[in-house]
């Protein structure tokens, strides 16, 4: 076992989620799973598209085909804005009213609203439970269901779940009554399958589409209308995580409380962003107050 790898388990075993969300949230996400969330939360993006009327929205902004990378950057530096000094934070609080903008444009009902929040919180933890290096502790879960509760509130949105096991019934419960499958599905998925192909060589480019899809669950697969991946395939990646959790386990030591994770957002922001450069072109024709540029 590599020393102190416990270590940060053994301190939010002390917190309090119940009041203590926000730390254990962090610690989470930055020091114990930060890989592993942000797979799990690809994965939810993912998730929505499997809803028509969700995707045919995302399809008509043309955000993904045209600006896919800005997308998903975006998307994922306004949580980490809103989280990263407390949601109760000046900082936390602008990132949520900005977020309220860009939505209040849309007419998006209450019901779609709790599914994309669901799957932010259903998805890591599952991930996590399969392929983390150590179980998920209750208080990590609670943590995880608190902060994303108080996200919901401050975002207007009703009837949220009191527990975590309300987000699970509540995405398994509108997926099976919701997943269809609709030419927009596959259109947005494909485009944010491409902003991850474009990471990598044009050479493995296709595998890497391959591997993509064989991250999915069957019900999600054919609501996207992708194609079926071989049985090794998916043997094959399941296998190859759950090694990379063993190595994390009993090789790799924890990542140093003086270097949390943080996107990296030098493929859209070179030169660092500030909040207002989050979100569609069309945020910036109404003069808005300025934000310190955060580095890249």
């Amino acid at each position: 076992m590599v020393f102190g790898r416990y270590a940060n388990l053994r301190r939010i075993e002390r917190l309090d989620p119940a009041t203590d969300y926000d730390q254990i949230f962090s610690l989470v996400t930055q020091y114990e799973f930060p890989w592993e969330y942000v797979q799990g939360t690809s994965i939810a993006f993912m998730r929505d598209y499997g809803v028509p009327s969700i995707s045919a929205l995302l399809d008509r902004t043309g955000q993904f085909e045209h600006h896919g990378q800005k997308r998903y950057d975006d998307t994922i530096l306004i949580g980490y804005e809103a989280t990263v000094e407390t949601l109760e934070s000046q900082r936390g609080r602008e990132a949520i009213r900005h977020l309220n903008r860009i939505h209040g444009k849309y007419d998006i009902p209450n019901d779609e609203f709790l599914f994309v929040l669901a799957t932010t919180v259903v998805g890591p933890k599952r991930f996590i439970d399969a392929y983390g290096w150590r179980p998920l502790h209750p208080h990590e879960v609670e943590s995880m269901y608190r902060v994303t509760t108080r996200f919901g509130e401050l975002m207007g949105i009703k009837g949220l779940p009191t527990d975590y096991e309300g987000y699970e019934r509540l995405l398994d419960d509108y997926e099976a009554q919701q997943f269809e499958f609709a030419p927009s599905n596959r259109r947005v998925a494909e485009a944010s399958m491409r902003i991850v192909e474009a990471w990598y060589p044009s050479a493995v480019r296709p595998l890497v589409r391959r591997v993509s899809i064989a991250m999915l669950d069957e019900p999600l697969r054919v609501a996207l209308g992708l194609p079926r991946q071989p049985r090794w395939l998916s043997t094959a990646l399941d296998r190859a995580l759950r090694l990379r959790a063993h190595v994390l386990r009993v090789v790799v030591p924890p990542r140093p409380a003086s270097r949390p994770y943080v996107h990296d957002p030098r493929r859209t922001y070179p030169f660092g962003y500030s909040l207002y450069d989050l979100g569609p072109d069309w945020l910036r024709t109404t003069p808005q107050r300025p934000r310190p540029t955060r580095s890249a």
